[in-house]
This record gives C-alpha cells, structure tokens and sequence, in this order.
C-alpha cells in the first residue's frame, strides 16, 4: 500500500523532472500503433489489482456445535465514513467564462487600465479565469511600482493566497536573499507571476489560464517599464517567452521580448523552490544573478 511519503517522494521526483525539462514519455523504441489495428494506446492496460483479482472463494462453513447447531457469525462492523474533502468548485454566483472569450474581454480590460491601481481593480472584478473561484485573494504584486528590474514567477502558493502579495513564502525569502546578494532591495525591483490567483493545491497553471492572465501581464509591464525581466522557473519562462523548451536549456541565456514598442532583455533563471529542494543548483542561479546585475549596471 503506498504511504504518504511514497507519494510526497513521488511528487518530488516528478517535480524534479518538470525543472529539468522531461515533458514527454518515450519508450526504449518505437511503437507502430497502425499495426495494431483498431485498439487505442493503452486498452489492454491492467492495474496490477486488476490482473490478480480473482473471484473471490466462499468462506468454510464454521463447524457444528456439540448440540448440532453452527456458531452465529460476528456482527459486522460498519465502515467509517471518509473525512469531508474541502470543494474546490466554483463558489455559488462564479460563472465560468469561456478561455477565447475572457481573454479577448481581458485585452480589452487591461488596454483601458491607465496606471497600476486600475488595472488592480480591473483584475478584482474579472471573472474570467477560473482560479479566482478556489483561491482566497488576489495577488497582484510587491515592490515598487515602476523599476528597472521586472521579476515574473509562476503562480501564488499557500503563504501568498492567504496575504495577497506574490512571493512572501519560504521561496520568498530565498528570492530576497539573492537580490540583497546583488545589492537590490524589494523596493527596487517589482515582483508578480504569469496567473495572478492561486491554482489549487499549488499545480502548475494550464495554458489556458495563464493565456487569460497574459493580457493583464502585458499591461503591467508596459506600465512597470523595466529595463531587465527574470523569469522564475519554467513555466513562467514558457509563457513569457513562447517556448516549450525546458528551463534548463534557456536559462542563463539573454533573449529579447517587445513591451509597448520598446525591446527589454530578458533572462530565465531557476524558481527560489526548486532551489530549496536542490541546494546544489544554487551556482547556476547565482550566475544568472551577476549577469542581471551586470545588465543594470550597463544600463
């Protein structure tokens, strides 16, 4: 039976293989599934349960008594009711958007929002990604509103849904530590993420609602106006950059993206979580960390 560390180990070595760019199960060679006829990938597929479920056997009858009768069988126990779970459907009055619709309303939104705190209050009344239907708050972003220095993380956790400001957890604090490492303060920098709402159980965003989010993104940082963004992690780095390439294969390397018609440097760096369950990659974010600096001071 699978423990709850198995599972924890399992989740940490498929988290593990998400950084390093493993998207795609192949096997050691290539199957022809035209040669198999009309039977899809995986119909013959069989829980180990399943093969070794046989049909269960009547249990022996108990023996007779001295007086010729049997023993009457022991009362069944009635099995215990499992623990409620807590929902994670939409609350009653959330209605669910279509992805083309909300992100053609969210462009719409975001281009009209003239500062920071209308496009705040923009997000705070959209209904069209589903996230905000299981998530507590709205974390919008830290640090100062307009900066040289644009950082981009993936999507809230549990510290950050429950304060509503991106990047307050554990791998807040490591992200804090690296930019006092390069002499830069949360005032100096500003701090968000490609979905601005908490997916639940703190999974990875779909496509489709980092899409919806992407317009209100574009916005913040034509309002932001930096002159260098780091993305964290993968996922931010696949959004951002329109790439489906692992985060070890572009991180560390300038790419250029364009925001209101200017062109901004853009680098792709390991998330602070990854770094705290995989110490030993600390060397390679701190070489992305001295080019970044070197880019500002240039600039």
């Amino acid at each position: 039976m699978q423990t709850e560390a198995d599972r924890r180990t399992l989740a940490a070595l498929l988290d593990w293989y998400r950084e390093m760019g493993v998207d795609t199960a192949v096997a050691d060679a290539p199957i022809d599934w035209l040669a198999r006829g009309d039977a899809p990938p995986g119909q013959a597929f069989r829980l180990p349960e399943q093969e070794n479920k046989a049909v269960p056997e009547a249990p022996p009858r108990a023996p007779l008594s001295r007086d010729g009768e049997r023993p009457s069988p022991p009362p069944r126990i009635a099995p215990r009711a499992p623990a409620p779970q807590p929902s994670l459907e939409p609350r009653p009055g959330f209605a669910a958007t279509p992805p083309d619709a909300a992100e053609i309303a969210a462009r719409r939104i975001a281009r009209d929002a003239p500062d920071l705190e209308a496009l705040e209050t923009a997000l705070r009344a959209f209904d069209g990604c589903g996230l905000k239907a299981t998530a507590k708050n709205l974390c919008f972003y830290r640090g100062a509103p307009r900066a040289r220095l644009m950082i981009i993380g993936e999507a809230p956790g549990r510290e950050e849904d429950l304060e509503g400001r991106p990047f307050v957890g554990r791998a807040g604090q490591l992200l804090d530590k690296m930019l006092a490492a390069i002499a830069l303060k949360e005032e100096d920098v500003h701090i968000t993420n490609v979905v601005y709402w908490r997916p639940p159980g703190n999974r990875t965003p779909t496509p489709q609602e980092s899409q919806v989010c992407r317009p209100f993104l574009e916005r913040q940082m034509e309002l932001v106006e930096p002159e260098v963004v780091l993305l964290l992690g993968g996922a931010a780095a696949k959004q951002v950059l329109d790439t489906t390439d692992g985060i070890m294969r572009i991180r560390g390397k300038w790419r250029e993206i364009q925001s209101s018609g200017r062109t901004v440097r853009t680098m792709a760096t390991l998330h602070p979580a990854y770094l705290l369950r995989t110490p030993a990659a600390k060397r390679q974010a701190w070489r992305d960390l001295l080019a970044v600096q070197a880019a500002l001071e240039k600039s």
